[in-house]
């Protein structure tokens, strides 16, 4: 249709059509621009290896069961935000919406929501990939302790952005700072009672690192365990005998002694 017979033709409806043609505009300009802004974030999510960095978390493969993935949902939530703005402005459009006081409260709102959603969807992937890489980390300590700091690390990295959406939804400062404060005390506190066996190995493994009273190759008999020292690392001593590895907590180490077996 030539621009001036488009002119022409919305110069002849009314008001309220003005209004509609206006409104349908401004949501399949939303539409258009939405799909768009998905698909430019999407690809910058890619580039950034974004896609390889979450694979095998808890998170991408409830993605990935509902036929999508993290970086479409990280980009579809972006491409939505701009569709729901238009979608607010064509409302305002057809005077749908009450009044300008409630229209400038809920722009001002609609971002702190996007950013809200948006921070609890990025903490999820995180604390995922974080109870991975630590996990993969600490695989090579035998220690029952041990399992539950990747559990740890994770439940702090949701615990911290929930916090941050939660400001960004306007609730008090003053109560996050609380919250924050209350579990960094339990985190401390009752984790230091919950891993004091593996503060108290890891302390008697570096003692003994340092003045090496064996190394690997010999043999030792802790606790009555007697063979030969196959590892050692800052939490567990490694003694095979027969084919039977014994791991020993070097807590145990230190208060039962070693005695190094010579050969005569």
């Amino acid at each position: 249709m030539p621009l001036g017979t488009a002119r022409g033709w919305y110069g002849d409806l009314t008001a309220a059509e003005q209004n509609l043609a206006v409104a349908v505009a401004v949501v399949l300009g939303g539409l258009i621009l939405g799909a768009v802004t998905a698909w430019v974030v999407r690809r910058v999510l890619v580039a950034f290896s974004l896609d390889e960095a979450v694979e095998g978390t808890p998170f991408e493969r409830t993605a990935q069961q509902l036929g999508s993935s993290s970086v479409r949902l990280l980009a579809q939530l972006c491409g939505l935000f701009v569709f729901t703005v238009a979608a607010v402005y064509a409302l305002r459009t057809l005077g749908v919406l009450p009044s300008e006081l409630f229209i400038q409260e809920l722009v001002d709102f609609l971002p702190r929501v996007f950013i809200a959603v948006l921070v609890v969807m990025v903490g999820l992937i995180a604390a995922d990939k974080a109870e991975l890489v630590v996990g993969e980390q600490l695989r090579s300590i035998k220690l029952p302790e041990v399992t539950l700091i990747p559990t740890l690390v994770k439940v702090s990295v949701l615990y911290v952005a929930v916090l941050i959406a939660l400001s960004q939804l306007g609730v008090a400062t003053g109560a996050l700072l609380v919250l924050l404060a209350a579990y960094a005390f339990g985190v401390f506190f009752l984790g230091g009672l919950a891993f004091k066996d593996l503060l108290s190995s890891a302390a008697a493994g570096i003692y003994l690192l340092l003045t090496e009273p064996y190394t690997i190759g010999d043999e030792v008999e802790v606790a009555g365990n007697r063979g030969i020292v196959q590892e050692m690392d800052v939490f567990v001593t490694y003694v095979e005998d027969d084919g039977e590895e014994y791991m020993i907590p070097n807590r145990m180490v230190l208060r039962e002694g070693a005695m190094r077996v010579r050969e005569t």
